[in-house]
């Protein structure tokens, strides 16, 4: 005899083939940890970072060319004098437009279609579900077949675009390396800069898309040994995928908030050279 149709009454725990079990979950650990960590480490940086891309104040030093990663490039003739490093683009922008506004789209779109921030928000946001043998309260699953999460699909392209990102931060960081009087110069922001741009190099570079780019629909990998070669190195940073998207988030936040405190006079910038 054939097993009755489900009829879209409810997926995972409670679909119809599984055990009627009342309660949500039968765990007894405190799984609701680690979705709430996530909800408020994300919602932390989303709220600094939103704040930090509109107020358009400290966020370039001029006797140092430090420049904030969440104002570059800036190509705007809004823009504080020095900080536009490829020119102005466009004339004055209005206030509710953040003078980063040419990359900070893709950004975001690179991070909210990367498969790792994907999987920690429709676990912690979305409940789908919060935890291994937690109930979801979804009533059905559609997966990424329909708007908005079809968009998930263009992750791929967005990881075009942070590639060229990283670039101009990489720029910036080397652009950096300048001193008041002039000529070369080398400081503690110099520092926090070339270590944020590294790592957030290491967390592109990781991206899934990244590995797909380097390795994927090849039938013999012994026929291309330099992709193979590469393949191998990104799919051992991609293991640290999880980790780096966290610690990039700090290291943008760290980078920002010292160039902001040098750039406001709160504190001086420890100088080595120059």
């Amino acid at each position: 005899m054939s097993a009755p149709a489900d009829n879209g009454v409810g997926t995972g725990v409670r679909a119809p083939r599984r055990a009627r079990i009342a309660e949500r979950t039968l765990r007894t650990d405190r799984w609701w940890l680690q979705p709430l960590l996530t909800v408020l480490g994300l919602s932390a940086f989303i709220i600094y970072a939103t704040v930090r891309s509109f107020v358009r104040t400290a966020y370039w030093v001029p006797d140092y060319h430090y420049l904030t990663p969440f104002y570059s490039p800036c190509l705007s003739t809004s823009c504080v004098e020095g900080s536009s490093h490829f020119g102005h683009w466009f004339g004055d922008l209005p206030g509710f437009i953040p003078l980063g506004f040419v990359v900070l789209p893709f950004l975001l779109g690179f991070r909210l279609t990367c498969y790792y921030y994907r999987k920690a928000y429709y676990r912690a946001v979305w409940f789908s579900p919060p935890a291994c043998a937690v109930a979801e309260p979804h009533a059905k699953y559609t997966g990424e077949t329909r708007l908005p999460l079809i968009i998930q699909n263009v992750h791929r392209y967005f990881f075009y675009v942070a590639l060229i990102v990283s670039l101009v931060n990489t720029y910036d960081a080397i652009t950096a390396f300048h001193g008041k009087t002039g000529g070369f110069g080398f400081g503690l922001g110099n520092i926090i800069l070339l270590a944020n741009v590294v790592l957030l190099w290491a967390y592109t570079l990781s991206c899934h898309s990244c590995r797909h780019v380097t390795g994927g629909r090849l039938k013999h990998f012994s026929k291309h040994p330099v992709r193979y070669w590469i393949w191998t190195k990104v799919s051992k940073l991609n293991t640290r995928h999880m980790a780096l998207a966290w610690t990039t988030l700090g290291t943008l936040v760290l980078t920002d908030f010292y160039v902001m405190l040098v750039a406001s006079g709160a504190i001086s910038d420890l100088r080595f050279v120059n």
